[in-house]
């Protein structure tokens, strides 16, 4: 029994690091497959409600297509043109950080702390900065060069829906198909409840926040929004972090502390709205996924495919919680993940 066990757990370890290894090789192909995949399940529901309509199918897959991928495209290129105006722009706030930077150093000497902040900033090339911030925006315009690829694949995954079913009654007996469909069309529901609801609380954080940086007069509003819309898939980490940057930045800009202040008060309420009182009676009771499930799903994903990989990362984790809670003999793996 003890060579069984070490002989499995250690096929299950070669396993995983081979499927490691294949998905980073993979990585242009499947990258794309695993955000259409996700956008499918956002996606689907809406395609449901137009066939309802009596609209034909190739028809609504059209545009719903086409429309999605048309604002996708458009707020990609708005975000770069902006990130890239910013990083040409950043040499300038050079002098502003040296001035609080300065300032803060009289203070901490006046208190006798032995710490020269001034030294860090002569570590910190803020040109090196905008070179890192425009590469990373190169790196970004490559994937909306993606776009056809996820278009491909949404197309088909769209155009495919429902046929399982049938592929399913033909390839079963009827009580094993009836079973099989009822577990396929559970968890399409729960993964369409997930990540439609995500998608809305994550959409409306960034609107909350984009409109209190516009009326506090914050420069790169926009990018900003942005930002906060896609770290907000990363619970309670990239909440933080993206609120964290604007108020930052709106600190060195307006060379004070107070306005950042108030921006850190607004957009701290509404975010704890949105989360504390909107995302739990949208989403009743939540996933619950453990936090070194998340930990270890942002590494990983992170090592395998960079920052987007981490982006995707917890919504892949959720997805595959929910596949395993539908399938007995993976349950355990749901045991895993849950808190």
């Amino acid at each position: 029994m003890k060579d069984n066990k070490i002989l499995t757990f250690s096929m299950g370890f070669i396993v995983v690091v081979l499927a490691g290894v294949v998905l980073r090789i993979a990585k242009p192909v499947l990258f794309p497959f695993c955000l259409a995949l996700l956008l499918y399940f956002v996606l689907a529901p809406i395609l449901d409600v137009l066939v309802r309509l009596r609209i034909p199918k190739a028809v609504a897959i059209v545009v719903i297509v086409l429309f999605f991928f048309l604002a996708l495209y458009l707020m990609g290129a708005m975000f770069y043109s902006s990130g890239k105006t910013f990083s040409a722009q950043l040499p300038q706030y050079g002098d502003r950080v040296n001035e609080v930077l300065e300032y803060l150093r009289g203070r901490m000497a006046a208190w006798h702390i032995k710490w020269d902040p001034t030294a860090l900033m002569g570590a910190l090339d803020i040109n090196k900065i905008g070179a890192v911030l425009l590469s990373s925006l190169g790196s970004f315009l490559s994937f909306l060069s993606n776009l056809f690829l996820i278009f491909i694949f949404l197309i088909f995954m769209l155009a495919g829906r429902g046929k399982m079913k049938i592929k399913v009654d033909r390839a079963c007996p009827k009580s094993r198909a009836r079973t099989i469909n009822q577990v396929m069309d559970k968890i399409d529901r729960q993964v369409q409840k997930y990540l439609a609801i995500k998608t809305i609380i994550s959409l409306m954080s960034a609107a909350s926040a984009t409109l209190v940086l516009v009326l506090f007069g914050v420069e790169f509003a926009i990018v900003f929004g942005l930002l906060i819309f896609l770290l907000n898939y990363i619970p309670n980490i990239g909440s933080v972090i993206a609120n964290f940057l604007p108020v930052l930045f709106a600190f060195f800009q307006f060379g004070s502390i107070w306005p950042a202040l108030w921006i850190l008060l607004f957009i701290t309420i509404s975010d704890n709205i949105v989360s504390k009182f909107v995302e739990p009676k949208l989403m009743g009771r939540g996933l619950g996924l453990s936090p070194l499930a998340v930990l270890f799903s942002l590494f990983f994903w992170g090592w395998l495919w960079g920052i987007p990989g981490m982006i995707l990362a917890v919504p892949i984790t959720a997805v595959i919680k929910i596949v395993c809670g539908n399938v007995p003999a993976l349950r355990f793996v749901e045991s895993l993940l849950s808190t």
